[in-house]
């Protein structure tokens, strides 16, 4: 099996919303394996909220794609 790959079949990871890049936690309780989907940390949401509304430059989609695209 390659690193990052879970052995579930697609339409399990689909229906749990277990797709590329979801954080996963790994629970042993006696001999069952508890997986679950892991909950963003309190300093991630905090982050986000305080950024939430600062970006007040008028900038759209199209002007932040050009800011961040390289010149080719």
């Amino acid at each position: 099996m390659q690193k990052d790959k879970s052995p579930f079949l697609p339409t399990f990871e689909n229906n749990k919303g277990l797709l590329p890049g979801t954080e996963i936690q790994l629970e042993v309780m006696g001999d069952t394996l508890r997986l679950r989907k892991k909950l963003p940390s309190e300093r991630g949401i905090s982050l986000i909220q305080m950024m939430r509304g600062k970006a007040t430059n008028g900038l759209g989609t199209d002007g932040i794609l050009q800011l961040t695209r390289a010149d080719e």
